[in-house]
């Protein structure tokens, strides 16, 4: 097992970005922000260098700032190391290459991310394509500005709906 620190240096010196900045969770994971154009290429020298388990990918919403932040878990037995890439996109008009060439079992977490938040992902030929959400016609449910609500009323008129709202506290039961 290589010492985190390492593993960070030897990234950095390698790829050739030293604007990389890493930021530590644990012993054995950390964050990277990258550009979007640099996405493919610094996947594809992670997975060259050991990290050949794709475990995720996600979306993160950030409607205040109007862009969408994709999320790459990837892991490396070998190294005993665990790294989360992150990229950011816009919100309109939501793509980003896909990385299907790279981990073909990426086809299956694009197209989740494809159905729940409308990013396409060029290349993965299941956009658009319904996995989960059969006959579905409005915003993709993971979306902030979707409305889960006036969804339902609208949806199912005959049922009762209760205005609510979520505590902000946890309350502790004993």
């Amino acid at each position: 097992m290589l010492e985190q620190k390492k593993v960070i240096e030897k990234i950095s010196n390698e790829y050739g970005i030293k604007k990389i900045k890493f930021k530590k969770i644990e012993n054995q994971q950390f964050k990277v922000k990258i550009n979007k154009k640099e996405i493919i290429n610094f996947l594809t020298y992670l997975k060259n260098i050991g990290f050949w388990q794709l475990s995720l990918i996600t979306a993160v919403d950030w409607i205040d700032n109007n862009q969408f932040e994709i999320v790459y878990n990837l892991v490396s037995w070998e190294l005993e190391q665990h790294i989360i890439v992150k990229t950011f996109i816009p919100r309109e008009n939501p793509r980003i290459t896909s990385i299907i060439n790279i981990w073909p079992v990426a086809k299956y977490y694009e197209w989740d991310v494809n159905e729940y938040f409308g990013v396409v992902f060029d290349g993965n030929p299941n956009n658009g394509k319904e996995l989960f959400l059969e006959n579905w016609d409005d915003k993709p449910p993971m979306r902030k500005d979707f409305d889960p609500l006036n969804y339902s009323k609208e949806k199912f008129p005959e049922k009762e709906y209760k205005n609510f709202r979520m505590k902000r506290k946890r309350e502790v039961i004993e």
